[in-house]
């Protein structure tokens, strides 16, 4: 966004592209890359894309369509927009900023990860590629951790994190970790020091970057041995799961995750759009962007892995030819790569818990399918599994650094949702107008910073969880349901449809008119429900199984325990922070409205009731009555009712902007 403002002296951005690569560069995050493949291979397979289609029309277009229009429209970011709609739904607006804030704080370390293993990358062999030697053993031996392991995790666990064995153990701050923290925040205070005046201009690398290394990672993946087989294991449909109601919960989560919703960082970008653009169009192209990167991103991941899974069958099976051919006293190449499993079945080897047997021989199971079950999801997918498998590609600094740096990009682009999804916020509600913009950047970067020390010490994996489970998940979903309450019952959609068809293009063709019946099933009734029954099962999932974490052992394996009572504390003032504004926001109103009636009308024409046609430009007198003897039924009127109260407010006109 440069030097163009709108009539009222808002920003806007250059063009349309801008926009659309902000918006998809922020709904297209880490997720896309790490967490939905998983879903995909964990989830049936092929038939998971079965209910995440059907999720992401019936829950993700509705509500990116929503927040995309109410910005557009109001011309405010989360806390103002939901303020003008109705005041008591300012709470809405400010949960959606502290989730934003709460987010940015660890999500910002992940970057930093990045930067750490993208620098370590700049060597030859890469520094997960072994295990380090032992000086204790007179450098005869390797690390113990390391053999029990493995060297990826090693190098995750122990060289980057330099994890404690529980999260009751703090441990100290990393200053490995330290530096490339202070760099990623360095890195985004540099983006948007202005706003969205300097994002705008950094997201045409940021936001096209991950599909050109995507497209690099196909085309390689693709010709590696065993891709195939990869590509095979994911999409083979297990269509008995569909009957699973965990299946469809699943893919509605993943859907609402995925496209950054009610973090308020789209209504704050769609705020600095043009009055006339074509939100509709805004909302598809966005959707089906970010759904088919989650597509390409699992391609090329299982691409990889399968090339990863066939390596490693093929090492086990060599392995398993020469203690056979001592064992027997076989001539070399009697038994090759290509005849083992033929071998093993003509000579009767019996498997049983994962071991071939035959008389007094036992060797290991080898299996391509088997190791591709080792999935994993989150930073272990990015960071252990994946960067496992590039060690054997040809090439492997070269495509590490390239991973490393998408990795960095993606997370960039979500980073300018979450700062905006503050910012714009403060400065709708006038909290920030005695300073300059960039003295407010800076300020909640230096808060966000001096927090995310937190996730540097060694116990800060744990509380990067801790963060990511409950200000990432459950607020979303409540924040969520909220916003499709307040359009579609409290303002009331027929009236919200009426205000947006004088900006959006006219229903004059067949995509126009379907999509305005669809909005009308959706918005009001089946995305409320639908996000209903994912909130019910969340807590009912949650409620059924302790609250635990997995903590890494110095013997090189993780085990589950139980958070301590000051953590599970933490737990309570997050969730708190980010959901119990909407009911303090409305309260709060409730008194207002009871002390000082005159205070309860919006901002925008009348939340609960609109002038009749014809005489949409009049507007109540100050006792809120029909202006010069007119009356309510040959005028054009309707009496506005607060109905928390059932007081009279009076009509607001459209065109005021007095809240």
């Amino acid at each position: 966004m440069g030097g163009n403002v709108d009539e009222d002296g808002r920003p806007q951005w250059d063009n349309k592209a801008q926009f659309l690569l902000t918006c998809i560069g922020f709904a297209v995050g880490l997720g896309n890359v790490w967490r939905f493949p998983y879903q995909l291979q964990s989830n049936g397979g092929g038939a998971f894309l079965i209910p995440y289609l059907i999720m992401l029309v019936f829950e993700g277009f509705p509500l990116l369509y929503l927040e995309l229009s109410v910005g557009q429209w109001l011309r405010q970011g989360s806390v103002g927009a939901w303020k003008k709609l109705s005041p008591y739904l300012v709470g809405v607006g400010v949960c959606s900023m502290f989730v934003s804030l709460l987010v940015g704080m660890f999500y910002n370390t992940i970057i930093a990860w990045c930067i750490w293993y993208m620098c370590n990358s700049f060597q030859e062999p890469l520094p997960w590629n072994r295990c380090p030697v032992d000086t204790a053993s007179n450098n005869t031996a390797y690390v113990q951790e390391c053999q029990e392991s493995s060297n990826t995790e090693y190098f995750w666990y122990r060289e980057t994190l330099n994890i404690s064995p529980s999260i009751a153990e703090p441990g100290f701050i990393q200053p490995h970790l330290l530096a490339s923290l202070i760099l990623a925040w360095l890195i985004v205070a540099l983006c948007v020091i202005k706003g969205i005046a300097s994002s705008g201009k950094v997201v045409y690398f940021t936001a096209t970057f991950p599909y050109v290394v995507l497209f690099c990672f196909l085309v390689r993946g693709l010709t590696l041995k065993g891709s195939g087989a990869g590509l095979q294991y994911l999409f083979s449909p297990d269509t008995s799961l569909l009957s699973d109601p965990q299946i469809w919960l699943t893919a509605a989560t993943q859907i609402f995750f995925s496209l950054s919703l009610a973090f308020g960082g789209m209504i704050a970008f769609s705020s600095y759009n043009a009055r006339d653009s074509d939100v509709e169009l805004d909302t598809f192209i966005v959707c089906i962007t970010n759904s088919a990167t989650s597509l390409l991103a699992s391609v090329v991941i299982f691409a990889v892995l399968g090339f990863k899974a066939t390596v490693d069958y093929e090492e086990c099976a060599n392995q398993n030819i020469q203690i056979i051919l001592n064992e027997f006293d076989l001539p070399e190449q009697n038994i090759t790569i290509d005849t083992y499993e033929q071998y093993l079945t003509d000579n009767n080897f019996v498997l049983a818990n994962g071991t071939l047997t035959l008389d007094d021989l036992s060797i290991p199971e080898c299996s391509v399918t088997k190791n591709l079950d080792e999935g994993a999801s989150g930073t272990g997918l990015a960071f252990i599994v994946f960067a496992d498998a590039i060690l054997e590609m040809p090439g492997s600094p070269f495509w590490a650094i390239l991973f490393f740096l998408m990795l960095l990009t993606l997370g960039l682009d979500s980073m300018f949702g979450n700062i905006e999804g503050v910012l714009t916020p403060l400065n709708d509600l006038g909290l920030t107008k005695r300073f300059r913009n960039e003295f407010v950047v800076i300020g909640i970067i230096l808060v966000s910073f001096i927090v995310s020390l937190t996730f540097v010490i060694q116990s800060g994996n744990y509380w990067l969880d801790v963060f990511n489970e409950w200000a990432g998940s459950l607020p979303l979903l409540i924040i969520a349901f909220f916003e499709l309450i307040a359009v579609g019952w409290i303002y009331r959609y027929d009236n919200f449809d009426r205000e947006l068809s004088k900006l959006l293009p006219p229903r004059n063709n067949i995509f126009r008119k379907a999509a305005f019946y669809f909005w009308w099933a959706t918005i009001p009734v089946i995305s409320p429900l639908l996000l209903l029954a994912v909130f019910i099962y969340y807590l009912y999932d949650s409620a059924s199984r302790p609250l635990r974490y997995m903590a890494w052992q110095p013997e090189g394996y993780n085990i589950s325990l139980p958070y301590p009572d000051f953590a599970l504390a933490i737990i309570v003032i997050i969730t708190l922070s980010c959901t119990i504004w909407i009911p303090l926001g409305a309260v709060y109103q409730l008194i207002r409205t009871k002390m000082c009636p005159t205070n309860t009308k919006s901002a925008v024409s009348d939340a609960w009731a609109k002038p009749m046609e014809g005489n949409t430009n009049q507007a109540y007198d100050n006792n809120g009555k029909p202006p010069n003897g007119a009356t309510e039924q040959n005028d054009g009127y309707y009496q506005n009712v607060d109905p928390f109260s059932d007081k009279e407010i009076p009509y607001i006109d459209q065109d005021s902007q007095e809240f």
